[in-house]
């Protein structure tokens, strides 16, 4: 057998529907928990964070957030200031999410939206005008 599985040479795994569904109820979980504003970090004061994305590992014990601080917030502070509060998230994740155990939350800064922007901008380039044109 391959490692990526049968039929997948080598390849990382696609996620499971039942990763895919605990990863959405911790982002709404987290969500909810920055809303409440309870964090003590000044980083996190006031700060406007967006979870646009939570993946879960494949025995639900991991789970890895990306964030990104909306109006221009520091972003590599918010992320360090976010894992400084992982304690305190993971257990209101717990209080809001029904798993059998809490997963570990592991921070990262989201980079969707800038490869977006990035894809964005390359289309509108003059060279890709001139291609299409």
């Amino acid at each position: 057998m391959t490692p990526g599985g049968p039929g997948r040479p080598g390849g990382p795994r696609p996620p499971s529907t039942r990763q895919l569904r605990a990863g959405e109820l911790v982002r709404r979980a987290l969500v909810e928990a920055l809303a409440e504003g309870h964090l003590r970090d000044p980083a996190l004061s006031g700060a406007s964070i967006t979870v646009s994305e939570v993946r879960a590992s494949p025995d639900l014990k991991h789970a890895s957030a990306f964030v990104l601080p909306l109006g221009g917030g520091d972003a590599k502070e918010i992320v360090a200031a976010l894992r400084r509060a992982r304690g305190f998230l993971r257990s209101e994740v717990a209080r809001g999410v029904e798993l059998r155990h809490a997963p570990e939350l592991h921070f990262e800064l989201a980079r969707s939206f800038d490869e977006g922007a990035r894809l964005e901008a390359l289309l509108r380039s003059g060279a890709v005008k001139r291609d299409l044109g």
